[in-house]
């Protein structure tokens, strides 16, 4: 080996220094595919929130509002608390889906480095006849 390469796997580069925060958007993006993922889960948000999905859908704006529906996080450091609201659908066992939704999730959002505290599920709604399609 030359002495030109020893050096420089000799050489270690010094990270800079700062600070790096991850807003709580991205966290609700990664919460909201993780939960959508699980089987039982038909759609993600509360009844407004399909609402108005419903209609964005009807008018072309189909992916407007869709990655954080139905859920919102709080970063605080590196540990996060998130809450999500679901629609289950008709016939699946409520504390199963749930506890593989908080499963994936805090899997999901700890693969990115940080600690999941909480993960608050509220069940909002049921998907009667499989899963939910937009109002028409």
């Amino acid at each position: 080996m030359s002495d030109e390469a020893t050096r420089e796997l000799g050489t270690v580069p010094v990270a800079a220094g700062g600070t790096t925060k991850v807003s709580d958007e991205v966290i609700e993006k990664i919460a909201v595919a993780a939960a959508s993922s699980v089987p039982g889960v038909a759609e993600m948000g509360g009844d407004i929130a399909r609402f108005f999905n419903a209609v964005l859908d009807r008018v072309g704006l189909d992916q407007v509002g869709d990655a954080r529906r139905g859920c919102s996080a709080h970063v605080s450091g590196d540990a996060a608390v998130i809450n999500l609201v679901l629609v289950i659908q008709a016939g699946q066992p409520v504390p199963e889906v749930t506890s593989q939704v908080r499963a994936r999730v805090t899997e999901a959002v700890e693969a990115y480095g940080l600690r999941v505290d909480e993960v608050n599920i509220r069940v909002d709604d049921v998907a009667m006849g499989g899963p939910a399609t937009s109002v028409a």
